[in-house]
């Protein structure tokens, strides 16, 4: 019951990141297009505008998503640090904060169903409203 005390919302956004960036990285992700990547140092990973409009023939789907899984995961450990560093300071999250957060992971969730962010942001979207919620409640 002491681990789970312990566990922020922070925690679960850096796990969350964590996952991300291994998925990224791991055989049954995108190893593949990761070690094409590195082949340029991560220097121009796609053509850009040339991409575009996206189609078939045009765009290549499969660096996007590489990028989208990397850079993602990149971006929420970091938030995550600043989420946990708020509330190891026994301060709560601002409201616009989580609402912001939930209503994204919503459409999220509405955008790509069947995808690690119903899975796994969701039940944390929802915890972290909820959580602070009742931090705010308590603290009035």
């Amino acid at each position: 019951m002491r681990v789970v005390k312990k566990i922020t919302n922070g925690i679960l956004l850096i796990i969350i990141g964590i996952m991300h960036t291994q998925f990224a990285v791991s055989s049954g992700g995108f190893q593949k297009q990761i070690l094409h990547f590195s082949e340029s140092y991560f220097y121009k990973i796609s053509e850009g505008m040339k991409e575009l409009p996206a189609s078939i023939q045009n765009t290549n789907f499969e660096s996007f998503a590489t990028f989208w899984f990397l850079y993602f995961g990149f971006f929420i450990i970091p938030l995550g640090l600043l989420v946990h560093f708020i509330e190891k300071q026994k301060q709560v999250l601002p409201h616009y904060f989580t609402i912001s957060y939930f209503i994204i992971v919503l459409l999220g969730c509405y955008m790509v169903p069947n995808s690690g962010i119903t899975l796994f942001m969701l039940p944390q979207a929802i915890y972290m409203l909820v959580s602070n919620y009742l931090k705010v409640k308590k603290v009035q």
